[in-house]
């Protein structure tokens, strides 16, 4: 059971530096994952673990993360609309972390109402081990499948000229 952790194409450290920690990977590994996969986009690379008995894989960016997410048992990712609903698509168990040092920070906002809808959990770097062990007791609700026709439908009717 594989943990992915992916920050998209941005720079989040705290994540990274959290999801490394001895105190973090412990975790993993009381709940059964057996190893982490990291995507850690332009931030330097991660110091990782010495462990034996967790591998861990990193990468700064690949043309698709898609196959990261069908393998893994848990995802964890930064706050980004596209991460998030991939992974929510993907029907995959979603720990998103908020980077509290962005301003205006609309991510919290997209991350909040998902939570509230029961699809992920959301937490801070600082509270990340409270999320892994949330995330064990807690029954989250599939994401409804993207309705296209309903999309095509709507910007049509918005972009017609009367």
């Amino acid at each position: 059971m594989s943990v992915f952790v992916t920050v998209g194409t941005t720079f989040f450290e705290d994540l990274v530096e959290n999801v490394t920690s001895k105190n973090v990977i412990q975790m993993m590994q009381e709940f059964g994952y057996s190893s982490l996969i990291i995507q850690y986009g332009r931030g330097k690379f991660p110091v990782l673990p010495d462990s034996n008995n967790f591998p861990c894989e990193t990468f700064d960016y690949k043309s698709s993360i898609t196959k990261y997410i069908s393998d893994a048992a848990l995802v964890i990712s930064h706050a980004g609309a596209g991460s998030c609903l991939e992974v929510l698509a993907a029907g995959k168990p979603l720990i998103v972390v908020i980077n509290e040092k962005l301003m205006d920070n609309h991510q919290h906002e997209l991350a909040e109402q998902l939570n509230k809808d029961g699809h992920l959990l959301y937490c801070t770097p600082s509270t990340l081990v409270k999320a892994i062990k949330s995330i064990q007791m807690t029954k989250l609700l599939p994401f409804p499948p993207a309705r296209a026709e309903k999309f095509a439908i709507f910007m049509d009717s918005y972009f017609s000229v009367t």
